[in-house]
């Protein structure tokens, strides 16, 4: 396994990369709030046959802000300069929430890079910008903290934060420990993304995993997805952060579809 830093010319993007040198690659992308541990599970599950890169979306985990407003294009441009910072020509690609949009944005804009894309939790666009803007002002007023009571009913099921209080509490010291402007950055660019109208363009294959019970995007919101490009969706037990609360499903579901 080995870790290390991009730099870019406004920001430094951290990453990880676990598996065998000449295997597929399956890349990973985390949620708003969320580090690339998110995925651990996941990196366990699948570095045995393939080639897992996972990364701090800017303004998150180990990876630097740079100032400002970001747009889903800003995201999807980071990922394209992983790709060939390492080479990647071609690869699997996960994106969870925010990263789902990610994933289609990719999907739609750089699709000759990407062999097949899993979309979960997300939606073609998520909530509005009127409440996204109020998140920004009030994060850049009070921070992170206030919102981990609320944050941990949206992620996980009452007996999933039941079970595993560990699990919970460390994916929010995450929560808490993203930068400010990080956070912002990345609600401005949730403001804007729309892609309703360009889903049903996407032309190589889409998995869509939702959670049966999360209360950000919905068993509709993926439904959507799939149906209008021709997707696969499939609903597992669980909220917002699906592939922690529900991991070897996810991970056969995910596997099946790659296979």
């Amino acid at each position: 396994m080995s870790a290390t830093c991009l730099d870019l010319p406004t920001h430094r993007l951290h990453y990880r990369v676990e598996g065998p040198a000449n295997a597929p690659w399956l890349v990973f992308c985390n949620s708003l709030g969320t580090d690339l541990s998110m995925w651990d599970a996941q990196a366990a599950a699948f570095a045995s046959d393939f080639r897992v890169l996972r990364y701090d979306r800017r303004g998150h985990g180990a990876s630097t802000a740079p100032t400002g407003a970001y747009t889903l294009a800003d995201l999807g441009g980071d990922v394209v300069a992983l790709f060939d910072a390492l080479g990647i020509e071609r690869a699997h690609y996960c994106g969870l929430s925010i990263g789902g949009l990610v994933a289609q944005w990719l999907a739609l804009h750089a699709s000759h890079r990407i062999e097949r894309v899993a979309v979960c939790a997300t939606a073609a666009k998520i909530g509005n910008a009127e409440g996204w803007h109020m998140r920004i002002a009030d994060v850049k007023a009070k921070g992170l903290d206030w919102m981990t009571g609320a944050t941990a009913e949206r992620w996980f099921g009452a007996s999933f934060r039941a079970t595993h209080p560990d699990e919970v509490q460390r994916i929010l010291d995450g929560f808490v420990a993203t930068s400010v402007a990080g956070y912002a950055g990345c609600c401005a660019a949730l403001a804007y993304a729309d892609l309703r109208d360009d889903i049903a363009s996407i032309g190589i294959p889409l998995l869509a995993i939702s959670g049966d019970d999360d209360p950000v995007c919905p068993p509709s919101d993926l439904q959507a997805i799939a149906d209008a490009c021709g997707g696969n969706h499939v609903s597992l037990p669980g909220r917002h952060l699906v592939n922690v609360e529900s991991p070897d499903v996810f991970n056969a579901k995910l596997r099946d579809f790659l296979s």
